[in-house]
């Protein structure tokens, strides 16, 4: 069954997934001018594409676990998984800076004195270097590097969660869920190796 599921996964066609992706903030868009966002349109564009970019993000981290446990493999998906992610995350920032702030020094005054905007700032620098390397030249050019300079994948969602978790108002379980499971996952990836050097030693 799993190397069944496998194989389809292998089938899919990447530029599929990039337009049904592209579909999602276009969706956001009409619903934003048509009224379908609420009261602040702005504010839940933002939000959306935030929080979808986070999930994408924590999907993207998943996928390793997910076939080590189960044999499932998402690994074909998971560069598109990656773009995507910083897509929204970018539109994220893209709604926040010219549609929500607008004014120049109001947006550099936030980066500087909110904290939660300096951490999501911090977040997305992060993500550009592995946005620029998502493609088949770059893992060719940089070979054993570029394993390396993805693992700001994981840096990278933390100061996503945190975030998440810093711009919240009030106590909600939902943003604490994503820290969980973001911080259970950098502990996956980095524990057993630890382990794994005490048992060599």
């Amino acid at each position: 069954m799993k190397e069944h599921f496998n194989s389809v996964i292998r089938r899919i066609p990447k530029w599929a997934l990039y337009m049904v992706a592209a579909l999602y903030p276009a969706w956001l868009l009409y619903n934003g001018l048509t009224g379908g966002l609420g009261i602040d349109p702005v504010k839940a564009m933002e939000h959306a594409l935030g929080k979808v970019g986070l999930q994408l993000i924590v999907l993207g981290l998943i996928i390793t676990p997910l076939r080590s446990l189960t044999g499932v493999s998402l690994l074909p998906l998971r560069r598109v998984i990656g773009v995507v992610a910083f897509f929204y995350i970018l539109l994220h920032f893209v709604v926040w800076l010219v549609l929500d702030v607008q004014i120049l020094a109001q947006i550099w005054a936030d980066i500087l004195k909110r904290p939660y905007v300096t951490v999501g700032m911090a977040g997305l620098l992060m993500l550009l270097p592995l946005a620029a390397t998502s493609n088949n030249r770059s893992v060719r050019k940089l070979g054993p590097r570029w394993r390396k300079l993805h693992k700001l994948t994981y840096p990278a969602a933390l100061l996503g969660v945190i975030h998440y978790l810093m711009q919240s108002r009030g106590f909600q379980y939902e943003p604490l869920l994503y820290v969980v499971v973001v911080f259970g996952l950098v502990a996956w990836r980095f524990v057993p190796r630890r382990r794994a050097g005490s048992r060599v030693g």
